[in-house]
């Protein structure tokens, strides 16, 4: 706020630059209003802060993105683990891996909203791990 009030003072009033800064000035007021009104963690700046801190009260804060984005990232590695197993059963698999079927890596996306039930099921059929001869370790 003092950075904005100091920019507003090398401005005449009636300015088209000091309007825009008292918009400004009001819009980060209302910002801080809610923020305060919020009942975030806040750092000594005033800027709300995602804390992991336990208190169950803030959990929202950090569980349901963070179960969110590993939902997200587990679908995407789902996917490309699906669409790299269906590349390897075509003639060019190689050509597959470089250049996308794109219709079929669609379909493979949209079938993949339900990857954790699919892992599930993988993981207890023994289809999800390689077998350990059919993983390669470098000796040393």
């Amino acid at each position: 706020m003092k950075k904005l009030d100091n920019r507003l003072k090398l401005y005449t009033p009636e300015s088209r630059e000091a309007k825009a800064l008292v918009k400004k000035i009001e819009g980060t007021k209302a910002r801080f209003e809610r923020y305060g009104n919020s009942n975030l963690l806040c750092g000594k700046e005033g800027l709300p802060r995602i804390i992991a801190s336990g208190q169950w009260d803030h959990a929202n804060e950090f569980v349901i993105p963070g179960l969110l984005f590993l939902y997200i990232t587990g679908w995407i590695g789902w996917v490309g683990r699906k669409y790299l197993r269906y590349a390897s059963t075509t003639e060019n698999s190689f050509e597959n891996e470089i250049i996308i079927n794109v219709p079929v890596a669609l379909s493979i996306m949209n079938s993949g909203f339900v990857w954790p039930i699919e892992a599930w099921k993988e993981f207890t059929s023994g289809d999800l791990l390689a077998a350990e001869d059919d993983v390669t370790v470098s000796p040393r």
